[in-house]
This record gives C-alpha cells, structure tokens and sequence, in this order.
C-alpha cells in the first residue's frame, strides 16, 4: 500500500506525521519541493520535484499511489490542479469533525465556494449519510441555516438560508435544525452548513479555537481517494490512518 502526502510549509512536521504512520505494508511518500533535504524515517520516501502539487495529483491519478493527503501543500494550488485532472468543476469535501467532547459528524461544506445551492446541499446528505453509516454514526443529516423559522422577514440573506434549507430537507429527508448547532451535534451524523463562508468558519472555530479534531475532509466527487487536510494542523497521523482504512475496505 501507498499513500502520497504533501509537504509544504512545515514539512518536518509532515514527514514525522508520516514516519509514525508507515509500516512494511503501508509505504508513506512524501512530496517535497527540489532543493529541500530531510532525515527520512523507515519506510518513508521522498518524491522531489519542482512542483510537489502537481506529481501528488498525477500519482494518484496515474494510479502510483492508492491515496493522497494534501498535507501542508498550498490548497488553491493543489486543488484547482485536482479539478483540471479529473475534469470536475468544482470539488465536494465532506470533513469528520470532532468536538472537544468526542463526539463525531460528518461536515459539509467546508470550502468557502462549496454549498451555494439547494442541489449541492442535498447532495451532501447523501455523500454524508453514506460515510455517517461507514463510521457507525448516526445517519441523521441537519441542515441549518441563518436563523430560526420565527427570524423570518429579519433579513433577506437569512430569509433565503431559511427557505433553501426548508427546501433541501424536504427533498433530502433530512431535518432543518435552523441555527441550533449546538443542538445538532447531540445527535446527528451528519451535520450541513448554510454556505461555504459560514461552514469553514465553524470548521475553523471548531479544530482551532475550540479543541475539536478534524480528522481530514474526503473529496467526494472524484474516482481516487483524495483527502483534504489543513496546513495548520498539529498531525496528520489520524488523516493517514484514514486513508489506510479506507484503502483496506474497513470503510466504504
């Protein structure tokens, strides 16, 4: 088995998160920018090249590696050049968040230009409950939105994250949870934002600010196994982990 992470700033702390993940049957590659030389730890590589992005996503594509993490490579970068390899226009991320408390749900969106639409958030529920289940978490999808039903007329933008969610719960089954998060989480597997701006601001409230974990957002929408990772994050052991799961079919 072969999993490709990418090493950005910071990649001593990459390269060590790899060095703790790899074994003889798991193979950690990491993609490192020319030039740059590091102690590498048992049975892990280092795959040098001018753009590390780049041969990330061509591996994966080209099937070298079984996984890719991004690591702690830039995401503008590395994910507009994923999209332009697997011909997609825009990517679905869904991310297994942890609260401080332990408890775990599936999250959506957590790109800023992800979740705009009653479509894609109903899309979402599906991806989310399909993975909630994988995890043995509850499959109960909670859309929220700017306010609560009484908060309609306050403001247009609210009005119209009220409406889309009434909207995309109906044809999705699953509940409006309005602007309750904190109920939300008690209970629910999967757990959706009104808009990208607002769930990367809870994302980021959560694993930074809070003492919550994310543990990685999987790229829902492409064939190969892509998953998505803060550069600000303490370890990427738990993403690696993952991804070897997945691979071995304890997740489906």
């Amino acid at each position: 088995m072969k999993i490709g992470i990418g090493c950005g700033v910071n990649p001593e702390k990459v390269i060590w998160s790899a060095g703790k993940s790899a074994s003889p049957d798991v193979e950690i590659i990491c993609y490192v920018k020319e030039g740059m030389e590091f102690s590498v730890p048992k049975f892990v590589s280092i795959n040098y090249s001018d753009c590390p992005e780049k041969s990330l996503v061509d591996d994966l594509h080209s099937k070298k590696i079984d996984a890719a993490v991004r690591g702690s490579l830039p995401a503008n970068d590395t994910l507009k050049y994923l999209k332009k390899v697997y011909d997609v226009s825009r990517l679905e991320r869904i991310a297994l968040l942890e609260t401080s408390a332990g408890q775990k749900f599936f999250f959506a969106p957590v790109g800023v230009d992800e979740g705009w639409t009653v479509s894609e958030k109903v899309s979402f529920v599906e991806d989310g409950r399909r993975l909630a289940r994988a995890f043995g978490l509850p499959d109960k999808a909670v859309i929220l939105s700017g306010g609560r039903l009484g908060d309609i007329g306050r403001h247009e933008m609210v009005d119209r994250t009220i409406y889309e969610a009434e909207e995309a719960a109906e044809i999705s089954g699953a509940v409006h949870g309005e602007i309750l998060i904190e109920d939300a989480v008690s209970d629910a597997g999967v757990i959706i934002a009104p808009d990208g701006i607002s769930g990367n601001l809870i994302f980021r409230t959560l694993v930074f600010l809070g003492g919550g974990i994310g543990h990685g957002a999987l790229i829902v929408n492409i064939k190969d196994l892509f998953i998505d990772s803060s550069r600000a994050s303490s370890s990427y052991e738990g993403i690696l982990s993952m991804a070897k799961c997945i691979i071995e079919g304890k997740i489906h």
